[in-house]
């Protein structure tokens, strides 16, 4: 390995400096050196990686579900926070947009019911159980969740 010591292995500069070991393994993948990749640590870094798309593309969505619910069901405070509900769901929606791929789309479709699950917890505890009239499985698609158009009709 050219840009480390020759006594320091590739796993043992995962352990020191992560940063470094992730510039010396693009060094060698460039260069088509494939036998000196350290391949325990690359897989596990790439399985971290996405976790942590799927993470952050669930997160972003259950924050669209959140707003779109409250907008929609909490009409006593709708009247005073639509603007901020409103301007949260685009934000969001725009972050989506940026961290979106064909396989982190299909992953939401998938994972829609669950994420409209935790969505709805949040928003049950948020009002504290007041409102009767929540929808209990998903009602949205995913295409209007996305799209920086949609905003559902207020009950």
């Amino acid at each position: 390995m050219q840009g480390v010591s020759s006594n320091l292995s590739l796993k043992e500069l995962y352990e020191i400096d992560e940063h470094l070991w992730l510039e010396e393994t693009i060094k060698l993948l460039k260069a088509n050196h494939l036998e000196e990749l350290d391949l325990e640590n690359l897989i596990e870094e790439l399985e971290n990686l996405s976790r942590r798309d799927k993470a952050r593309v669930v997160s972003l969505l259950e924050q669209i579900i959140r707003h779109l619910l409250l907008l929609q069901y909490w009409i006593e405070e709708s009247l005073y926070n639509s603007g901020h509900c409103k301007a949260e769901i685009r934000s969001f929606r725009n972050q989506l947009k940026r961290n979106l791929t064909t396989n982190l789309y299909k992953f939401l479709e998938k994972e829609l019911a669950s994420i409209y699950e935790d969505a709805l917890g949040y928003v049950i505890e948020k009002t504290e159980g007041k409102l009767n009239n929540l929808p209990q499985s998903c009602t949205y698609i995913l295409e209007d969740l996305l799209d920086i158009n949609y905003l559902p009709e207020i009950i």
